[in-house]
């Protein structure tokens, strides 16, 4: 059987590659597991077309109602119960993947699965906590569905209500020619979308081919590390050369000083007061002078712009939800070049994966339980650790949570999820045992799900996906709260917790946007300086990550709004209160990290320490912490 992945002599030549750009790093053999994982996913046939997760739950719920009525006898589960699939994988033979067992509760088919939100640098491989369309009198949901009915009676004329959404180098992508060509235009859209879900469905009837991969592979894997290391570069001799293009096709603006920041903050306010005239007017203004292929702060300013705009008509979530969509290979290929141009991934599952191996030091089997696996890029790099233990690799557990997806395959991601990560088990024969567990209310899982055995060490991770839980703000019993006492009855030997460092989680708008607007500025700042402006993989994490992430913190309210960031200290009184106390930091790999921060990247990231907290930011301002947990 030929091997899947690059021999130990290519593995090293692609360290040297990543060298040669400057990209050293801290055991580069190990992290460039993630690398060749994510150049895995990108070889499969089906990635180039599927586009990310993305849910109209509402409708997707009447049919999959429908369709369990129609297959089992017995009356759908209420909007509100929990939905829970589960999957067993064992490869407890590191030289055998047969032995696979599927157990699938039929209640899941009943329930719509959560809205995915693109979310910032954290959320690069997540998916969002929580259903926003559980109710069917959503405000979005009766907003799509009384604009189509008044289009019915409306007189020949403008279009009443500009779409919001950007698609290419146009600053606003038209729904429609005229106001009534609204419901014949969606109408089309939705038969378009139909027909390529009905296609998705067939497909997903059988399995992603997973043969062996030839020695194409290979090369793609080096030719790929070498174009994502070789970014970096790019954008110093762009800074170099002034700024390249982006900076000369703007600098006929530049003549006209325009605070834009004072403009969007201005124009909050007129929005928040219902003063639409004024709030039209700036807008009108901030247009003039942003762009989505400018400098940072132009292109802050035209996304912010779009989140302004739609909150003003009141379409936050008609806006996101048709907005075009990018596929899982573009995603996957972002996610590389981020992965390479700042240390914040990098760095977090580094910190988690060697905790995690101190606990495990003597353990025979190590059952990981990972809220929110999506992708789980995180575990290749510590499946090569597992295997060069001196005593030999344990067997080793891993129940992966994460969200349902739709139609009639909600636990196709996690499989797919599970079948990689079985191949890198295999790879370097570490016994291998996957659980997968899709639910759409992660406060509901039963600890008796999770399969805890008594002679396992276990290890709870959670890697920047607690800030899209909804809080007391939106219901008594706070789901952040009440999963916190889940891992706590679980009674984990370490709880390993990242989470985005973030002061926008207020319900007063004024306040979170200015918040909002300092946090984007230091991101949008950050890529502009670590990444060339005419990047592709940079536009489209602006356009489909913050752009997207803007939207939902501005425009949207109540459930809806789905990024909910906490700051560290926050997180770290909820912890203390759920039972939990911390582990300090280990001082020799805080060392080894600023170590090859100093080394290997831009002079403006920052790594601090508070608390026992590993702190990552930017320019001084703190975007990331980290921190692991035991039981008090």
């Amino acid at each position: 059987m030929e091997s899947k992945f690059p021999s130990a002599e290519e593995r090293q030549s692609i360290v040297y590659v990543s060298d040669s750009f400057g990209f050293a790093t801290l055991e580069d053999k190990d992290f460039s597991e993630t690398a060749n994982f994510i150049n895995q996913i990108l070889m499969e046939e089906n990635v180039e077309v599927e586009q990310r997760p993305f849910y109209d739950s509402l409708t997707l719920q009447v049919t999959e109602n429908s369709f369990f009525h129609a297959l089992t006898g017995n009356p759908p589960l209420s909007p509100n119960q929990s939905t829970t699939t589960n999957h067993n994988f064992n490869l407890l033979d590191p030289f055998s993947a047969s032995a696979s067992d599927f157990h699938i509760n039929p209640h899941s088919l009943s329930q719509p699965p959560s809205l995915t939100v693109g979310y910032g640098f954290s959320n690069l491989d997540s998916c969002t906590p929580h259903n926003i369309f559980n109710d069917a009198d959503s405000v979005s949901h009766q907003f799509w569905r009384g604009f189509e009915e008044a289009a019915k009676f409306l007189p020949p004329g403008p279009k009443l209500v500009p779409a919001l959404h950007s698609k290419g180098k146009e600053p606003m992508n038209r729904l429609g020619e005229n106001s009534y060509g609204l419901k014949s235009r969606k109408n089309d859209e939705r038969k378009e979308e139909e027909q390529e879900r009905r296609s998705n469905k067939q497909s997903a009837l059988s399995l992603v081919d997973e043969s062996d991969l030839s020695d194409a592979f290979d090369r793609v894997v080096l030719l790929s590390v070498a174009n994502v290391c070789s970014v970096q570069s790019e954008a110093v001799k762009a800074e170099e050369a002034g700024g390249g293009k982006g900076r000369a096709k703007n600098e006929g603006r530049k003549k006209e000083t325009v605070d834009l920041r004072n403009l969007l903050m201005m124009c909050s306010q007129c929005v928040y007061g219902n003063d639409n005239r004024a709030a039209t007017e700036l807008l009108k203004q901030i247009r003039q002078h942003s762009s989505p292929f400018g400098d940072a702060l132009q292109r802050l300013s035209h996304y912010f712009a779009n989140a302004l705009q739609a909150r003003l008509v009141g379409e936050g979530m008609f806006s996101f939800l048709t907005s075009k969509r990018s596929t899982a290979a573009e995603f996957l290929k972002a996610h590389q070049v981020f992965l390479s141009a700042s240390p914040f991934k990098k760095f977090t599952y580094f910190f988690a994966n060697k905790m995690i191996m101190k606990a495990a030091a003597d353990a025979e089997t190590i059952h990981i339980i990972d809220f929110g696996i999506h992708y789980g890029f995180q575990w290749p790099m510590l499946i090569n650790f597992l295997s060069n233990r001196e005593a030999g690799p344990p067997k080793l557990r891993i129940t992966g949570i994460d969200f349902p997806q739709p139609g009639f395959r909600p636990i196709e991601k996690i499989e797919q999820t599970c079948r990689r990560l079985a191949n890198y088990c295999l790879r370097y024969n570490v016994p291998f045992q996957y659980n997968a567990i899709a639910s759409k209310n992660w406060e509901t899982i039963k600890v008796e799900a999770l399969k805890i055995e008594s002679n396992e060490l276990v290890a709870v991770n959670s890697l920047m996906k607690f800030e899209n839980l909804m809080d007391e703000t939106i219901e008594v019993n706070s789901p952040r709260n009440a999963v916190l006492h889940l891992i706590r009855k679980i009674n984990p030997d370490i709880f390993t917790q990242c989470i985005v460092n973030g002061s926008y989680n207020t319900p007063f708008f004024t306040t979170r946007f200015r918040e909002a607007l300092f946090h984007f500025s230091t991101i949008f700042d950050l890529c502009d300086t670590v990444l060339p402006r005419e990047n592709e993989c940079r536009m489209l994490i602006e356009r489909e990550i913050l752009g997207r992430e803007a939207m939902n913190v501005i425009a949207c309210e109540g459930s809806e709004r789905v990024e909910r960031p906490e700051t560290y200290k926050k997180w770290q009184f909820r912890n203390m209160r759920a039972g939990f106390k911390q582990l300090p930091l280990n001082e020799e790999l805080m060392t080894k990290f600023r170590t090859e921060l100093r080394k290997s990247y831009h002079k403006d990231f920052v790594l601090d320490e508070d608390n026992n907290w590993m702190l990552q930011g930017w320019k001084g301002r703190i975007l990331y912490a980290s921190t692991c947990w035991v039981p008090a």
